[in-house]
């Protein structure tokens, strides 16, 4: 079986492959066409291309081992990725916006839409199985890399598409204001990416608790282990890229020998790993005090 994080850097790479051919056809009929609408789709797909090698550069750091300078591992490059996949959609929306501006204030006539219109539907395909393909990955490996790489791709198809709804408007209707039009709202949408994106990477950084039905399952199983004679306090969670973290402080009786009590740690441990892929657990065994 291919190890996942082969995997992971070979979805990546198949994403800055298609990035690359698809800026290439953008840039040619957008310049020629003279198109603000595919050319801010360019743009966009140039961002998404930044953002692949971003995604690819750091599903491989991310899954290196911890070592003695990073001693929690690598996880979070995956975040850091994110956080600066975010901001460069964030950068390349308000260009669109500039450069349409300007288009409205002086409007051009554009070329050559059969091609403008060709070119985002083939880019609407291709970017709908890439952006599976990339999905289905990251669900699968838990990387926050490849989901914020999917989610560019994935807005990159409903721009594609309203990109070639408008072409097709001006190719009916004569009306070429619709092109900068359609570019601001491509642009709008891809602030909202912008947005969701930062959002979601972020959070970890600050080592926020894992989601809510995650933490519900944890302590099922840890409550199916220490059920009666035992309890825990003291549970903490936390994500980095695409690995969990678990700590809780175990409640043990004062006669509970050390080997009983690392038995019993270990099947805890055991559960939640069956339960959940890059999962370390950290165990704080305590010992009840006797009663007099």
């Amino acid at each position: 079986m291919t190890k996942p994080v082969n995997r992971k850097v070979a979805v990546a790479g198949l994403s800055i492959f298609s990035n690359t051919l698809l800026i290439s056809l953008k840039l040619v009929v957008g310049i020629f066409s003279g198109s603000v609408s595919i050319i801010s789709e360019a743009a966009h797909s140039f961002m998404d291309l930044v953002a692949a090698v971003i995604a690819y550069l750091s599903v491989r750091i991310s899954d290196r081992p911890a070592d003695t300078k990073h001693p929690y591992g690598h996880g979070k490059f995956e975040n850091i990725s994110g956080v600066v996949e975010a901001m460069l959609i964030f950068v390349a929306a308000i260009w669109i916006v500039y450069e349409a501006v300007k288009k409205i204030l002086s409007p051009e006539t554009i070329g050559s839409l059969g091609f403008g219109i060709a070119v985002m539907a083939i880019s609407a395909v291709v970017n709908t199985v890439i952006s599976a393909r990339l999905y289905k990955v990251a669900r699968e490996t838990g990387s926050i890399a490849l989901e914020a790489d999917a989610l560019h791709l994935k807005t990159d198809v409903y721009t594609s598409l309203g990109v070639a709804i408008g072409l097709g408007l001006i190719w009916i209707t004569g009306y070429h204001f619709l092109d900068p039009v359609v570019a601001i709202l491509v642009a709008l949408l891809i602030l909202k990416e912008s947005y969701e994106l930062f959002r979601r990477a972020y959070g970890p950084l600050l080592d926020t608790a894992l989601a809510s039905h995650e933490i519900r399952q944890i302590e099922e199983i840890i409550s199916d282990q220490v059920s009666g004679k035992f309890t825990y306090h003291g549970l903490r969670t936390r994500k980095a890229g695409n690995y969990r973290y678990v700590d809780f402080h175990l409640d043990v009786p004062h006669e509970m020998t050390v080997k009983e009590a690392h038995d019993l740690c270990d099947r805890i441990e055991a559960g939640l790993l069956r339960a959940f892929d890059h999962l370390e657990v950290t165990i704080h065994v305590e010992h009840i005090p006797e009663r007099n």
